[in-house]
C-alpha cells in the first residue's frame, strides 16, 4: 500500500475537529428530521470525518490529505490500531463514504432509510472519537 498523504496537526487542536464533527451531526440530525435527507446524508459523511480527524490528530498528530476519502479510514486503522473498537469504527467511515458520490454528485435523491444508516453510522463514530479525545487528555 501506498504511503498515506498526510497533514501534521497539533495535537491540541483535536477537540476543535471533533467539535466540527458533533456541530455536523447535530444538523444531520435536524436534517433529518425535516425530510431533508440529501443535507442529512451529506452532513453525516462530514460528521465521520470531522471524527476521524479528531482520533488522527488526538493519537499520532496527523490528519488524511488524501484526495480519495476512503484513505482516511486507512489512516484511521494505522494511528488508531491500539484504540478499542478502530476496526468497527474505520467500517462505520468507509460505509458513510461509499455513499459520498451519490448524495454530492449523483441526480438521484437519498431516501430516508439511507439518511437515517448515515446518521447513525455517523453518531457512532462521532462518540467514540470523544471517548478517544477524551482518552487522550487533549
Amino acid at each position: 500500500m501506498a504511503e498515506l498523504k498526510t497533514h501534521e496537526v497539533p495535537k491540541t487542536k483535536a477537540r476543535s475537529y471533533l467539535g466540527k464533527a458533533r456541530q455536523f451531526l447535530e444538523v444531520s440530525t435536524t436534517s433529518l428530521g425535516s425530510e431533508r435527507y440529501d443535507a442529512a446524508l451529506l452532513l453525516a459523511i462530514h460528521a465521520g470525518l470531522s471524527a476521524c480527524d479528531a482520533v488522527t490528530v488526538a493519537l499520532r498528530g496527523v490528519r488524511s490529505i488524501e484526495p480519495d476519502h476512503l484513505r482516511a479510514a486507512d489512516l484511521l486503522e494505522a494511528a488508531a490500531r491500539e484504540a478499542e473498537d478502530v476496526q468497527q469504527h474505520a467500517s462505520q467511515l468507509r460505509g458513510l463514504l461509499k455513499v459520498k458520490n451519490l448524495v454530492e454528485y449523483e441526480d438521484r435523491r437519498v431516501s430516508a432509510r439511507e439518511a437515517e444508516t448515515g446518521s447513525k453510522r455517523a453518531e457512532r463514530l462521532v462518540n467514540w472519537a470523544a471517548s478517544v479525545v477524551d482518552r487522550a487528555w487533549i
